[in-house]
C-alpha cells in the first residue's frame, strides 16, 4: 500500500492534460453541432418530445420505438428547443454527454489505486470524449447521451453506496440504471448483472444491499413503464420490445457480413482505447514474467472497487453481445456503453504504468486521441457531400444551416397552425409545424402488413390509411425528400416501386411543385417542395427558388 500512497503524479501534468482535452472536446462538439450530418432519428426524437410537451403520451397517442424516458426528459427543455430548433436539441444532447463522461471520469478516480485517481480520471475523459466519432453520436439527438448519463451516474451512485453501506444510495443507483434502460432498452442488462454481483458479494458488502437494489430498481421500472403499459399495453409491448426483433436479416452470408462490419467499425471508432487495453495486458504479462507484479489496492477499497470493476466489464460485454446479435447491428449502438470500456482499459494501464510511466502514458493517450480525431473519416463528412465517380462533391452549406433555411421557406408558405406533410420530422421541428397524425415516426411510419384497424390503433399507417391521409390531408405544404415513401416497417425494407408511384401520384394530383432543395438532410437527397393546389394563402404562380 505504501508504494501506492507515494506513487503520485504531478498536478501540473494532470491539469495540462485536462485543459487540452476540454479544449479539444469543445472544438469537436462545435464542429459536429454545426457541420455534423443530419440524422433522421433526430427529428422523430425531438418531435416525440414536442408531443409530450403538448400533453400527449407515447404509444397511446403516437408511435414511438424506444423507452419513454427520452421524450419525457427532452420535453423539459422543449421551450428552448422550440426557439433554437435542432441546434438547441443538439446542445442539450452534447451537455448530457459531457456530464456523463465527467461522471465516468470521477468514477474511475474513485476506484483507481490510491495516488492515481486524478491520472485515471484524466485518462478516462480523454479516451471517452476526445474522439470525433463518439462526440458526433453524442451531439446528434439520439438516445445515446441520455443513456450514457444515466448508466455512468448509476455506477457512480453504486460505488458510493457500497463504500458507505447506504441503502438509499443503493436504491438511487438501481433507479438510475432503470432510467438508462427506459432510455435505451439494451442498457437493461446492467440491472441483472449488478444484482447478481451484489448477491455473490453479499457477505462482504452486506446482505441487505441486493434487497435495496431490487426495491429501487423495481420501483423505478414500475414508475417508468406502468403508466404507458396501463394506457396502451399492446402498443407499448410492440414498439418498446417486439418491433426491434422484426427487422429483416437476409441470408446467412449477409448476416455474417453485417456482424463482421459491426466489429470492424467498432474497432476503427475506438482504436485508441483498444490499443490502451492491449498495452495494459502486455505490461501486466511482462511484469508477471519478470516476477514484478504491481501491488494490490488498499484492502478497505477492495470490495467496492472489485465489484464495480466486475460490473463494468460484464455489463459492457453483455450489452455489446446483444448489440452484435441485433438483426442489423449499427456500430453506434456502442456509444452509450463505451465510457465503461474506457474506464476498464484506463484503470488497467494506470495500475501497470507507475507514477512516472503514468504521466507519459497519459500524454501518449491524449496525443493518440487528438491524432485519431484529426484523422477520422467523420471529419471528411463535415465538408464532403458525396462522391461521384472520381470527384468529391463538397457541401455548399452546413446541413443544419440548410435545414434552417428550408424551414424558413416552409414557414413562408404556411401558417403557424398548419400541418406539414413530410416524412422528415426534423423539418417539422425546425419549422414549428405539426405532422399529420400517423407520420410521427417519419420514414418508419409505414406498416403495410397491418390491417386498417390495427394501423389506426397503433398510430401508424398501412397502404389504405396512408392513401387516405394523402387524399384528405389539409396541409398547405408537402416536403418530400428521398426518404418519402421509401421504407416499410417493421422489416425496414424498400417500398415496392408500384406502391411508391401510387403515393406519389396522389400527391401530384393534389399539390403542385413549388421548388426543390438539393443535398438536403440525411444522405443529401433532393427535397421537393409542393404547394396545395388552389391554396388561397399563396399567390398563383409563385415559386420557391431552387437551392443548389
Amino acid at each position: 500500500m505504501e508504494a501506492y500512497v507515494n506513487d503520485r503524479v504531478s498536478p501540473a501534468w494532470i491539469w495540462t492534460a485536462w485543459a487540452l482535452a476540454l479544449v479539444a472536446v469543445m472544438l469537436l462538439v462545435a464542429a459536429n453541432l454545426v457541420f455534423g450530418n443530419l440524422n433522421q432519428d433526430e427529428g422523430w426524437y425531438l418531435y416525440a418530445a414536442w408531443q409530450v410537451f403538448s400533453g400527449k403520451m407515447p404509444y397511446r397517442d403516437f408511435a414511438f420505438t424506444q423507452g419513454p424516458v427520452l421524450p419525457c426528459f427532452y420535453a423539459l427543455f422543449y421551450p428552448a428547443i422550440q426557439s433554437g430548433g435542432l441546434a438547441a436539441g443538439r446542445l442539450v444532447t452534447a451537455a448530457l454527454a459531457l456530464a456523463g463522461t465527467l461522471i465516468a471520469a470521477g468514477l474511475a478516480g474513485r476506484i483507481a489505486p490510491p495516488g492515481r485517481a486524478r491520472l485515471a480520471a484524466a485518462m478516462v475523459f480523454a479516451l471517452a470524449l476526445v474522439n470525433v466519432y463518439q462526440v458526433y453520436f453524442c451531439t446528434v439527438v439520439k438516445t445515446y447521451s441520455l443513456a450514457l448519463f444515466f448508466i455512468t451516474a448509476g455506477f457512480l451512485a453504486l460505488h458510493c453506496a457500497l463504500e458507505r453501506r447506504s441503502g438509499i444510495l443503493t436504491m438511487i443507483a438501481a433507479a438510475l440504471l432503470a432510467l438508462a434502460a427506459g432510455t435505451r432498452s439494451s442498457a437493461a442488462l446492467a440491472l441483472p448483472v449488478v444484482l447478481f454481483l451484489l448477491w455473490l458479494k453479499r457477505n462482504q458488502i452486506g446482505f441487505a444491499g441486493w434487497i435495496y437494489f431490487i426495491f429501487g430498481g423495481g420501483l423505478a421500472a414500475a414508475l417508468i413503464t406502468l403508466p404507458f403499459l396501463m394506457e396502451s399495453p399492446h402498443n407499448f409491448i410492440y414498439f418498446a420490445g417486439r418491433f426491434h426483433t422484426l427487422r429483416e436479416q437476409g441470408s446467412a452470408a449477409s448476416v455474417l457480413v453485417l456482424k463482421a462490419g459491426f466489429l470492424s467499425r467498432v474497432f476503427q471508432a475506438y482504436f485508441v482505447c483498444f490499443a490502451v487495453w492491449v498495452a495494459a495486458i502486455a505490461m501486466r504479462m511482462a511484469r508477471a514474467a519478470g516476477g514484478n507484479n504491481a501491488p494490490a489496492p488498499a484492502a478497505g477499497d477492495r470490495a467496492a472497487s472489485s465489484l464495480l470493476r466486475a460490473a463494468i466489464w460484464i455489463s459492457a460485454l453483455a450489452i455489446s453481445i446483444v448489440h452484435l446479435g441485433a438483426p442489423f447491428p449499427y456500430d453506434d449502438y456502442q456509444v452509450f456503453i463505451y465510457p465503461l470500456f474506457a474506464i476498464a482499459a484506463a484503470l488497467m494501464l494506470v495500475e501497470q504504468a507507475g507514477a512516472r510511466g503514468g504521466q507519459w502514458a497519459l500524454a501518449a493517450v491524449l496525443g493518440l486521441c487528438l491524432v485519431a480525431s484529426f484523422s477520422s473519416p467523420v471529419n471528411q463528412e463535415w465538408i464532403i457531400e458525396k462522391r461521384e465517380l472520381i470527384w468529391w462533391r463538397t457541401k455548399d452549406k452546413p446541413p443544419i444551416v440548410k435545414l434552417r433555411e428550408t424551414a424558413r421557406l416552409v414557414k413562408s408558405m404556411s401558417g403557424p397552425e398548419d400541418l406539414l406533410l413530410t416524412q422528415d420530422p426534423y423539418l417539422a421541428v425546425e419549422a414549428c409545424r405539426r405532422l399529420p397524425h400517423g407520420l410521427e415516426m417519419g420514414q418508419f411510419s409505414y406498416f403495410p402488413g397491418l390491417e386498417d384497424h390495427q394501423a389506426d390503433a397503433m398510430n401508424v399507417l398501412n397502404r389504405n390509411t396512408f392513401a387516405a391521409l394523402l387524399k384528405k390531408c389539409d396541409a398547405p405544404v408537402a416536403a418530400l425528400s428521398g426518404y418519402a415513401f421509401a421504407i416499410q416497417s417493421p422489416q425496414i425494407t424498400p417500398i415496392p416501386a408500384e406502391d411508391r408511384a401510387f403515393f406519389e401520384g396522389i400527391v401530384a394530383g393534389r399539390y403542385e411543385a413549388a421548388g426543390a432543395v438539393a443535398g438536403f438532410g440525411q444522405a443529401a437527397t433532393e427535397l421537393r417542395l409542393f404547394r396545395k393546389r388552389g391554396d388561397p394563402a399563396q399567390q398563383a404562380g409563385q415559386k420557391i427558388t431552387e437551392t443548389e
